[in-house]
């Protein structure tokens, strides 16, 4: 795909005052075992153990996402969305470690928290990242680019969550947020959650998938896991994704959390069973 006109990266200025809430460049700790609730297994993203949610700015660490043109939108209409990953030199990245099974994660979001979507681009040769696209409905929505990058410098890897908005153009009414709850359907199962997320402690999460009332223990591996979960902070849509144990715990899948504050925040939880992926959404008040 040939790219007509030059990249931008308009509003990184203003985002980069919110240096207090941007992705952690730093090196992920070593997997922890299980019964250690003082780390969260396996790579996070934004949040990690004590640390500050992701995803708020479009540069971090050195490191900017660079759209091929304004990320604007027709309501329902798809069309192909390019950006590329600049470093320090303001060249492209074109070196990104897999993680769980993927080069990058993108998450897309209305600033209402609906409209939830995880996809994956394809990179060409030269970093340049493609998607087809479709915002179904008016309002602003958050785009994440989630990923692993080594420094260029000392070669740790730099886990990162860079973002920026999209505008659909139309009327639009926000949605109200769900009240919190522990149970969610999700496409005929029903989702349960254990556990209680609090502010600057690291918590254990256990869902629960049931179908026909029946637990359903036999969950299938998706993107290398038995499930993934993207929590965003109502407000500022502070992003953090999570990746569980690597062993169901009595057929359930346990993850560890921190959040950062208190407040409200969406959480959505994706799992497979049969070859499709599901998500059941939930609200969390913390305290």
């Amino acid at each position: 795909m040939v790219l007509k006109g030059p990249f931008v990266a308009a509003g990184l200025v203003a985002a980069l005052l919110l240096g207090f809430g941007i992705a952690r460049a730093t090196a992920p700790a070593a997997t922890p075992a299980a019964s250690d609730p003082t780390t969260i297994p396996s790579h996070s993203h934004g949040g990690a153990t004590l640390g500050d949610l992701g995803g708020f700015s479009l540069s971090a660490g050195g490191f900017t996402l660079a759209p091929a043109a304004p990320p604007t939108f027709e309501a329902g209409v798809q069309r192909p969305f390019a950006f590329r990953i600049l470093g320090v030199d303001g060249k492209a990245v074109t070196k990104f470690i897999p993680t769980h099974d993927k080069l990058l994660h993108f998450i897309v979001v209305k600033h209402d928290l609906s409209g939830f979507q995880h996809l994956h681009p394809e990179m060409a040769a030269d970093g340049t990242w493609s998607i087809p696209l479709t915002l179904p409905s008016p309002g602003i929505w958050r785009l994440y680019t989630d990923f692993v990058t080594p420094d260029p410098a000392t070669g740790q890897q730099v886990p990162l969550a860079l973002s920026i908005d999209a505008t659909v153009a139309g009327a639009y009414t926000p949605l109200a947020l769900a009240p919190a709850a522990r149970t969610a359907e999700a496409d005929g199962f029903t989702v349960t959650y254990e556990g209680t997320v609090k502010a600057n402690a690291t918590q254990p999460l256990t869902f629960r998938v049931f179908f026909g009332g029946s637990p359903v223990t036999d969950l299938e591996k998706y993107l290398a896991a038995y499930g993934h979960l993207v929590v965003i902070r109502d407000g500022d849509l502070g992003y953090l994704h999570v990746h569980p144990e690597d062993q169901l715990v009595g057929g359930a899948v346990k993850f560890w959390l921190s959040a950062p504050s208190p407040g409200r925040y969406r959480m959505f939880f994706e799992f497979q069973k049969g070859g499709a992926v599901h998500r059941a959404e939930f609200t969390v008040d913390v305290q």
